[in-house]
């Protein structure tokens, strides 16, 4: 489906962008794997995605805060595989804090990795896309997009403002035959969520099961997790022949969590 298609996502080394880069590469598609961890682990995910789906993969470690990065991981994968025809944006940093409490420096961070940087590998992935007449971009906004809580203003302004970028995008690009839409998960099994059910679990006294039915019955009617395999799933879909005609949406994966 998605053969001779070469798919950048950032924040892919592990967790929800892996999910996604392997959903991609079973549809065929090459991949460009992004994220910080040591090169061992880089490399690790790298081998095992290209040994498991058949597709070349290769790896960039830029640091999203720095535009320069940017460019340069985007020059990076033009040179492996002609351009990047699927774009999917979930890179992020989650720094905790109020307006009064969060720091310059946290809410720059995140204002750099959570939305300039998906500006920037937009702006740099379109021209070949248009040149194409086909691209697909994704950018996985939250939950946190559409409502909000306390004591995350940089996470939900970045993750709202998100949005926008993904509306803005797919005015400008829809004559091309590029699709941009935004994807809003709601709570997912990731080792930091695991973690914070963990310490409920113990500073309640209660097993870690009951710790996660408590946890996940106060956001999702369904009563368990987003599969991360769903999302990615959901995002090779819109890059389908079937997605075309989905663009500047934004798509809840939330188990019923902003149902009205």
């Amino acid at each position: 489906m998605l053969k001779n298609r070469c798919a950048l996502i950032t924040g892919s080394v592990s967790g929800l962008g892996f999910a996604i880069a392997d959903s991609l590469a079973q549809s065929g598609a090459s991949i460009v794997l992004h994220g910080l961890q040591p090169p061992e682990v880089c490399e690790q995910a790298r081998g095992d995605l290209a040994s498991r789906r058949g597709v070349n993969v290769m790896v960039s470690r830029a640091d999203l805060r720095d535009p320069a990065q940017i460019e340069q991981m985007m020059l990076d994968a033009a040179s492996f595989s002609d351009g990047v025809d699927i774009l999917v944006n979930n890179a992020v940093v989650r720094n905790p804090g109020s307006a009064e409490e969060l720091s310059t420096r946290d809410w720059d961070d995140a204002l750099a990795v959570n939305l300039s940087s998906s500006f920037h590998t937009a702006r740099l992935a379109l021209p070949s896309m248009r040149k194409a007449g086909w691209g697909r971009i994704i950018n996985i906004s939250s939950v946190y997009g559409l409502t909000a809580t306390t004591g995350r203003i940089a996470y939900i302004t970045t993750k709202t403002a998100l949005i926008g970028l993904t509306r803005a995008i797919a005015m400008d690009a829809a004559s091309a035959g590029i699709t941009c839409n935004a994807l809003c998960p709601g709570t997912l099994p990731t080792p930091p969520i695991l973690a914070k059910i963990e310490g409920i679990a113990a500073s309640k006294g209660i097993t870690t099961t009951e710790a996660q039915r408590e946890y996940i019955s106060t956001r999702h009617p369904t009563g368990r997790f987003v599969a991360m395999e769903n999302v990615g799933a959901f995002a090779a879909f819109l890059c389908s022949e079937a997605g075309r005609d989905i663009t500047g949406t934004v798509l809840p994966m939330d188990a019923g969590w902003t149902i009205e």
